[in-house]
């Protein structure tokens, strides 16, 4: 369950406690002291227990979550290292990128700079215009997002993220975005340091 069923099963282990293993038996009434301690640890501990198993449960996820990101950020530094094509590395970070922020689509656009997007920056944040847009708050603005890629000091591209309203995508997805985008940005820079 959760904590509020934690807390209802505790309550309940301290009335049942009074009603059936406390005298006069039967009735919702504690006359005696070491009695009243009893049910009154049995409502803390079971208090106690739930919420530590609430906060394991959350952990676990958020373990979970965070395997599936370094996962992902391992998956396309493999496929960088292999002898795979700048274009293949584009399209798996592509395919992340849409799951990872929760995308209705998204493009990779080579070269030169147009207009000016929103733009999810490397420390997770989002621009738009010269102010901070609140992505927690808010979610991805509904017009499209870029990510650019960078390697050397140089600019490749960037990719076009169209987004889904509503969706919020978590700091931590963000913050893996702009690795993802950063692995590109180094294997369109070795593959030009190649030719």
């Amino acid at each position: 369950g959760n904590r509020l069923a934690g807390a209802i099963a505790a309550l309940s282990a301290a009335a049942w406690f009074d009603l059936f293993l406390t005298r006069p038996y039967e009735r919702f009434a504690i006359t005696r002291s070491a009695d009243v301690t009893a049910a009154i640890l049995l409502l803390a501990v079971g208090l106690a227990v739930s919420q530590l198993a609430a906060r394991a449960r959350r952990l676990q996820i958020v373990a979970i979550t965070d395997a599936d990101y370094l996962a992902q950020i391992h998956d396309t530094a493999q496929l960088a290292q292999s002898a795979a094509t700048p274009d293949a590395i584009v399209d798996q970070v592509r395919g992340q990128l849409t799951g990872l922020l929760q995308l209705r689509g998204c493009r990779y656009e080579y070269g030169t700079l147009l207009g000016h997007p929103p733009r999810l920056e490397q420390d997770g944040t989002v621009v738009a215009g010269r102010a901070r847009w609140d992505v927690d708050r808010s979610g991805l603005p509904d017009q499209e997002v870029e990510l650019r890629t960078y390697s050397g000091g140089h600019f490749y591209g960037r990719f076009m993220m169209q987004p889904t309203p509503g969706a919020v995508p978590p700091l931590q997805a963000r913050l893996v975005a702009a690795t993802l985008a950063d692995q590109v940005g180094a294997a369109l820079d070795t593959s030009r340091t190649a030719r």
